[in-house]
């Protein structure tokens, strides 16, 4: 047995444990977090993504002795993580989980992305995720998630902030009054104005068909028959 002395999620911990003990079981089975999922145990599913000293790693893959003094924090130490909190709100909004058993490691490294790679696109996103395994959601729902949450933090007023102090300001310019100003207009675009013709149109003769119809009884068939010339309204 060899001592370790390590902090998970905040908490100092000293235990005896046998060289062969992977992260994993010791977090399952001493620590009592079950949070951490075992998938595959080869490194490859990322069920059981974990933080090393603030780094993704799989627990199923590192021994506990190798964090010896080192800080691990799993999924049950995210409570209070603002990030992390904006995440489980996106996948909970664009179902990027079903059966929840991928969700903690997904979770623990889509927080390293937004962390990380704030301008990440939806294809980096997938290339950063291509680690972690999902057999429920087909991904598209996690994509939408991360990408969500990149997105309104990059939409912040914090963030706006930050990047206008960061930009010196432009000289001011003299302005001289010509006295003569452009009309404002109003019109809307002649594009946009036949766009909702167009639109309202379609509407109209779905409605009058759906009247014709429930009117008479029949079918779109026999009511053509009935009627060839009818076109509806135009």
């Amino acid at each position: 047995m060899t001592p370790i002395a390590l902090s998970v999620n905040g908490r100092k911990i000293q235990a005896l444990v046998e060289p062969r003990t992977h992260l994993a079981d010791f977090l399952r089975e001493h620590c009592r977090l079950t949070g951490t999922h075992l998938g595959c145990e080869h490194g490859v599913c990322g069920a059981c993504t974990v933080l090393v000293d603030d780094e993704p790693a799989r627990s199923c893959l590192t021994y506990a002795v190798q964090c010896d003094g080192l800080a691990v924090q799993t999924i049950e130490g995210f409570d209070v993580d603002p990030i992390m909190q904006e995440l489980r709100t996106a996948f909970s909004r664009e179902h990027g989980l079903q059966c929840g058993f991928c969700t903690p490691g997904m979770l623990i490294a889509a927080r390293d992305i937004v962390r990380r790679l704030p301008d990440a696109d939806a294809r980096r996103i997938r290339v950063e995720l291509s680690g972690n395994l999902c057999r429920c959601t087909g991904y598209l729902g996690i994509i939408n998630a991360v990408e969500s949450v990149i997105a309104a933090r990059a939409s912040k007023p914090t963030a706006v902030a930050s990047a206008a102090a960061a930009t010196p300001p432009a000289p001011l310019q003299a302005f001289a009054p010509t006295g003569e100003v452009a009309p404002v207009s109003m019109a809307t675009p002649a594009a946009a104005l036949e766009e909702v013709r167009t639109g309202w149109t379609r509407l109209r003769r779905v409605l009058w068909w759906q009247d014709r119809r429930r009117r008479y009884g029949r079918s779109l068939r026999t009511f053509l028959q009935w009627s060839p010339a009818s076109t509806g309204p135009s």
